[in-house]
């Protein structure tokens, strides 16, 4: 089943990095992620621009600029994840929040926005589905 794993950051935090110190988490990061591609767990991973330069869509004619959210951190990047459960799902972030410990992820079952149009492994996320306990 696919799994989004949204990454959440304060992104001025995020800014305050030098490029080695950055340089140093991604690198981190990329050797966690050879080893989940060769365990065959996740797929694309992407990090985001600045919410700064953020947009977001209200009606037909409505821009209005940045996400806007609620809580002093900001979506930065997203993976991919094909996992057999969630519990995997959830295994995977705390391994990617091992490597980046100040970052927060959340995980969610993928569905396909389509109905009738259904991608193979992202029927069971029509279901409500319980986070492990």
């Amino acid at each position: 089943m696919l799994y989004a794993l949204l990454a959440y950051h304060e992104e001025d935090f995020v800014r305050s990095w030098s490029d080695e110190e950055d340089g140093a988490l991604m690198a981190k990061l990329d050797g966690l992620h050879e080893r989940m591609l060769e365990d065959g767990r996740i797929g694309p991973a992407a990090r985001l621009g600045a919410t700064a330069l953020a947009l977001t869509v209200r009606g037909k004619a409505v821009v209005t600029d940045g996400p806007f959210a609620e809580t002093k951190e900001q979506l930065l990047g997203f993976y991919i994840l094909d996992c057999e459960t969630i519990e995997q799902a959830v295994e995977t972030a705390q391994e990617l929040k091992a490597a980046n410990p100040s970052a927060i992820y959340e995980v969610r079952p993928l569905v396909l926005f389509r109905p009738g149009k259904a991608i193979p492994l992202t029927d069971q996320g029509l279901d409500v589905v319980r986070p492990p306990e």
